[in-house]
């Protein structure tokens, strides 16, 4: 029986799995950040190790039996970060090849039926990356969010909004009862306490609030509305320039919705299909289900060339959401019985 690894790198924590080669999940491991831009390299070795040692403990292999392996990580970002980030694997001491990657590609790879489309991601940031049907070909933004104008997370959605909040106090906008919301969630005597509370850092304000402005918005407020189609439309313009990237216009392919975000359903998701379907008519909306890790896992075969059937990808996704509740249900017991 041969054996894959993938490992999910983010920005708050890691996560490997191992599955064998029908993909069943068999190990799974959970270590810290490994965003080298906060953490730097040393942080994610070292989470990257835990991760790995718990997942081989797990399923009780060593690095020895790891066919192949694939890494989607947050923070990866150019070429130019490619042999420091090679580096810091290769302390890993796996034997076998690999591949790295975005950490948005391995969202692509689980969610779209066949492993290659557009991966739009819409959680506390965003990004949009896209893969060929050969996995030749990348289509990317920048994934630096306000900075380079591509939104929206929920940091920018919350950023625009309290914009409009403010456009209210000094009356160069409309009334919107998102200045009304953020003042009892605050606890704000009023719109100005609130501004001044929000601008001198008295009242925390960020992308946690952003089902406040879909409640909002569901509950008839036209300014929370129109916020939230401009994010919709904004999320829609970013997937079509990597459809045009990639030369997709003319394809039937999956663009697969990663991220909080789009639990604010339709106000958010219609705008967004529109401005995607006009340049890409073929293009269909799917969310991910499954976690990330499952296409780090999928990579990991490829290395492998393995062929990835819809049978191995049914299975990987069931056995991983498996493997990593028991993983949760025993840690937790442990915890327990050690109290």
């Amino acid at each position: 029986m041969r054996y894959f690894l993938g490992a999910d790198l983010g920005g708050t924590k890691t996560h490997i799995i191992i599955a064998d080669e029908n993909g069943r999940a068999v190990g799974f491991g959970e270590g810290g950040p490994a965003n080298h831009q906060s953490v730097g390299f040393n942080g994610m070795y070292n989470s990257l190790l835990t991760a790995l040692e718990q997942a081989l403990d797990s399923a009780r292999l060593s690095r020895e039996d790891i066919c192949g392996s694939g890494f989607g990580i947050a923070g990866y970002d150019w070429p130019s970060e490619k042999p420091a980030m090679q580096a810091t694997i290769d302390q890993l001491n796996l034997q076998a090849p690999y591949e790295m990657v975005n950490d948005a590609i391995p969202g692509l790879v689980a969610g779209a039926e066949n492993g290659w489309g557009v991966n739009l991601v819409s959680g506390t940031g965003c990004n949009c990356r896209g893969w060929d049907q050969n996995h030749q070909r990348e289509g990317r933004v920048t994934g630096y969010g306000i900075l380079m104008g591509e939104a929206s997370g929920s940091s920018e959605l919350i950023f625009h909004a309290m914009q409009l909040v403010g456009r209210e106090w000094t009356k160069r906008g409309p009334h919107t009862a998102l200045s009304d919301a953020y003042i009892k969630y605050t606890g704000a005597k009023n719109l100005e306490d609130l501004i001044e509370g929000y601008t001198e850092e008295q009242y925390s304000i960020g992308a946690e609030t952003a089902p406040l402005v879909f409640q909002t918005a569901y509950a008839g407020d036209q300014v929370a509305r129109e916020l939230i189609t401009w994010a919709g439309t904004e999320l829609g313009e970013m997937a079509c320039a990597v459809i045009r990237q990639l030369e997709f216009e003319m394809l039937s392919f999956d663009v697969v919705l990663s991220g909080s975000m789009f639990e604010g359903g339709a106000l958010l998701i219609d705008p967004m299909r529109a401005i995607i379907q006009k340049t890409a008519p073929g293009a269909r909306m799917v969310r991910l289900t499954a976690p990330p890790v499952v296409g780090a896992v999928l990579i990991g075969m490829e290395q492998a060339n393995l062929p990835i059937t819809a049978a191995i990808r049914s299975l990987l996704a069931e056995s991983t959401h498996e493997v990593k509740n028991n993983t949760g249900n025993h840690s937790a017991r442990m915890e327990s019985n050690n109290a």
